[in-house]
């Protein structure tokens, strides 16, 4: 209903929501450098943008401190209303895009070299011709890296390895992959479709270094079933491994997808581990801080449907997952 008058609000520098998302995220983590990260910005444009702020709201903000930065007491006091105020916006944001027909804005995945491969391309592919307003950021790195990514809010959906039964209870497990031996073309171990772990046994392996998932499973595998891994050369490259596997006839342990085009077209051999088996799980977590929310819950209803039609193909088991707004809500 129109009242015939118009509110009157004046903004000056309050109005420029940029910089207080700039002012909370340092507030929180007591860091410029961490505030960076996580804003996917950089150290110096944000020191220029509180420095403007101070100079336009005529007192100091933060203090400079050997380890980082602190609140003044304005600082301190403005701190839960400006809180507010970015998640009202927020809030505002999010009830526009339900409102939207097609889901749209950036969605950040983060994952490992050896997923990002052959999910990447397809996903992006299938993004392209189903939801064209949907625009993507993949972030690859270890298995740490993307959980300390998860836990920053700087993705907004994580492709994770599991090992063991249990996972978090907000992920959703996708798939079930069997671990394989690793060889070169010809190599007479790796040229049965499976091989015994003890098979193993005094092989030279080229591993990731410790923590690892892999390397914490296989070394407890192999000290279970008294084998020796002899690990020659350790290393955190996916590409490394390929190489020198094939030049130098050494031996990696790794799931079929990693290797897939490169089995396919006969440059390396593959024999899955069996006797007993060294299996992982491929699941799925969401921010639930993070970006578009429609669009989200459509990039991961995309991913499962791929990680599916992969299983069919052989890469992996695939699972019956639950729907994605189901692992959301977890």
């Amino acid at each position: 209903m129109q009242s015939g008058k118009a509110t009157d609000i004046q903004l000056d520098f309050a109005g420029d929501l940029t910089i207080w998302r700039a002012f909370l995220a340092i507030a929180e983590l007591g860091s410029l450098t961490r505030a960076a990260l996580f804003l996917d910005s950089n150290q110096s444009l944000l020191s220029r943008q509180i420095n403007a702020l101070e100079r336009q709201c005529g007192c100091r903000l933060f203090t400079r401190t050997g380890r980082g930065v602190e609140l003044t007491e304005t600082g301190a006091q403005i701190l839960g209303p400006v809180r507010t105020l970015l998640e009202d916006a927020q809030q505002l944001e999010a009830q526009i895009r339900s409102n939207a027909q097609e889901p749209s804005g950036r969605v950040t995945v983060g994952l490992l070299p050896s997923i990002a491969h052959p999910l990447i391309g397809r996903l992006f592919s299938q993004l392209r011709a189903r939801h064209s307003g949907i625009s993507l950021k993949v972030l690859e790195g270890s298995s740490g890296q993307v959980e300390e990514w998860l836990t920053d809010a700087r993705v907004d959906l994580a492709i994770l390895y599991r090992y063991g039964a249990s996972r978090p209870e907000h992920e959703q497990l996708l798939a079930t992959v069997d671990s394989y031996l690793i060889g070169a073309r010809g190599d007479k171990v790796t040229q049965a479709p499976d091989i015994s772990f003890r098979a193993m046994h005094g092989l030279p392996f080229i591993l990731p270094s410790s923590p690892n998932g892999l390397r914490n499973a296989l070394d407890a595998t192999a000290r279970q079933e008294r084998v020796t891994v002899s690990t020659v050369i350790e290393a955190d490259s996916l590409p490394l491994f390929k190489s020198l596997v094939a030049q130098e006839r050494v031996y990696t342990v790794l799931p079929l997808h990693a290797v897939w085009t490169e089995v396919e077209e006969g440059r390396l051999q593959a024999a899955r581990i069996i006797d007993p088996p060294l299996q992982r799980s491929i699941s799925m977590a969401m921010s639930k801080t993070k970006g578009p929310r429609k669009a989200v819950q459509s990039v991961a209803a995309a991913i499962v449907d791929i990680v599916d039609d992969m299983g069919r193909s052989g890469m992996w088991h695939s699972t019956e997952p639950a729907s994605p707004s189901d692992a959301s809500a977890a």
